[in-house]
């Protein structure tokens, strides 16, 4: 009863993270910090999408692209858009660069990941 349990929790998990990753405040808390990275990192520039599908491993298939671009027309998103961006604009506290290069490259690495799975 146990095993059948934790079984039913392992396969549930892929499906719960995937349903998880598509809600429009933190899509747009994600596009926020996205474009710091890009503006820091040319390599990663046009690569949104499929980095977010990647951080919760859902495919990178033209009907996630629409969800997001569904989200991205929303209130919410504008709305949760327009507070990051104020966030962000403010001056950090001589924060060092350092982790946002880190979450940059991790991020990257996950885009890295998602891409040579997809292809083999």
């Amino acid at each position: 009863m146990r095993r059948a349990l934790l079984l039913a929790i392992a396969l549930a998990a892929p499906c719960l993270a995937q349903a998880a990753g598509f809600d429009a405040p933190g899509l747009a808390r994600f596009d926020t910090g996205y474009a710091r990275c890009e503006a820091r990192f040319a390599h990663m520039k046009g690569a949104r999408d499929e980095a977010y599908l990647a951080v919760y491993r859902v495919k990178a298939d033209a009907k996630a692209r629409a969800r997001l671009a569904e989200l991205r027309r929303s209130a919410a998103y504008r709305k949760e858009q327009r507070a990051a961006q104020a966030e962000a604009a403010k001056p950090a506290a001589s924060a060092p660069a350092s982790p946002l290069e880190q979450q940059c490259q991790a991020l990257w690495t996950q885009v890295q990941r998602a891409r040579s799975t997809a292809k083999g």
